[in-house]
């Protein structure tokens, strides 16, 4: 069992030696201590002890040494004399030593007694009222107290002053609490990609729609968008920001559409697969429908895996005609993006045998739906794949 958030024991560090000394692998290593792999690897890279000997000719790194386990322990010449290079050694004792020593000076500390904060409350106050910066303040006068926790405890309010002293502070906004731009954990359970494969291999006569978003400028507009894999069809939703109610907001707004044409969200997005950005943390909102009952099933791709969604990364490389990266979509409005994902899906794809991803959406769903959905039919002489569309 992983023992998570616990420091190393000697006894850890003694098994760890002992491993090392056998050849054993760091993830093998790891499963006898209850430790990931990782956390092996960093322990022994950061307490390996390094000697010399007589024979010793060249100041450089073994070459073994640049891979795992980047130790000499186990090393079957770690005892000739005819090796060049330094030794490097794991030594539980010497690890463990080196751990205390750091435990014991990260908890050291200079505090302050009761008479000794007042006499730098009062140093540090005289000279802001004085015109002084905090940080020179702390410096002219020696004083044992980081600039962090001067304005930690002017913000407390346990000095004299207050933060309209300070002519710098009173302009800065307070910090905007940042949402996870991922989808948490527990979110995911039962909704890997993993998950996904197994139940396309159940299931696999419904229809697969790949989600993902598509960026302007960092803090602006983005569009999230719908690739239909079996026809290349794609729509856009412009959201107003890259947060999970905005992206949740606008899922429900297109339900309440077709719910309203009497079309069901889950006949025509029975499986969504995308990846892990937080935008799409509201399951729910795609998942359920308007009733709350569930009807579609979301699925996430792993983290960094852009592949497993390849269709629509493939097909906003025909976005990205019209609108190049990097350009901004704080002016766009949906009938931009409507207009766009008009022309995007018009064009005539060698694969169909020259028909349009439009001609097969149409003939596959309908007209109205594509309507619904934001897409207009587009005459093939007229498409635009280029900037040009949006100057029109």
């Amino acid at each position: 069992m992983e023992k998570k958030n616990k420091h190393m024991t000697l006894d850890d560090r003694i098994e760890i030696e002992e491993c090392l000394d056998k050849g054993m692998t760091f993830k093998a290593i790891g499963r006898r201590i209850g430790k990931d792999q990782t956390t092996v690897s960093k322990e022994v890279k950061k307490h390996f002890e390094v000697y010399t000997n007589f024979f010793c000719k060249t100041d450089e790194c073994c070459p073994k040494h640049l891979r795992a386990p980047f130790v000499c322990n186990s090393c079957p010449r770690k005892n000739h004399s005819n090796c060049i290079y330094p030794r490097r050694r794991y030594n539980a004792k010497h690890a463990q030593g080196a751990y205390e020593n750091l435990l014991k000076e990260s908890r050291e500390g200079i505090p302050l007694n009761r008479e000794e904060f007042y006499e730098t409350e009062r140093i540090i106050s005289t000279a802001v009222r004085n015109g002084q910066h905090i940080y020179h303040a702390v410096q002219a006068n020696n004083l044992t107290v980081s600039k962090t926790t001067v304005y930690r405890h002017i913000q407390k309010g346990y000095y004299t002053i207050s933060k309209i002293d300070l002519p710098r502070a009173v302009k800065f906004k307070p910090r905007k609490e940042k949402h996870p731009d991922y989808v948490p954990k527990g979110i995911k359970t039962g909704r890997s990609y993993e998950d996904y494969l197994l139940f396309m291999e159940e299931h696999p006569d419904m229809t697969q729609i790949e989600m993902d978003t598509l960026i302007g400028q960092i803090g602006g507009k983005l569009i999230m968008t719908f690739q239909f894999v079996n026809v290349d069809f794609m729509f856009g939703l412009l959201l107003d920001d890259k947060t999970a109610a905005e992206a949740g907001a606008k899922i429900i707004k297109l339900k309440e559409t077709l719910n309203a044409a009497n079309i069901r969200f889950s006949d025509v997005f029975p499986v969504m697969l995308t990846d892990n950005g937080g935008e799409f943390s509201d399951v729910f909102a795609f998942e359920n429908d308007l009733q709350g009952d569930k009807e579609s099933f979301v699925f996430f791709c792993d983290p960094n895996s852009p592949f497993q969604k390849p269709h629509v990364e493939n097909n906003h490389t025909l976005f990205r005609n019209i609108v190049p990266k990097g350009e901004s979509f704080n002016d766009f409005t949906q009938d931009t993006v409507n207009l766009i994902f008009s022309h995007v899906n018009a064009v005539k794809r060698k694969q169909f045998n020259g028909k349009s991803a439009y001609d097969l959406f149409v003939f596959t769903y309908s007209k109205e739906l594509a309507r619904f959905l934001g897409i207009d039919s587009v005459d093939p002489k007229n498409v635009i794949q280029s900037p040009k569309l949006l100057k029109k």
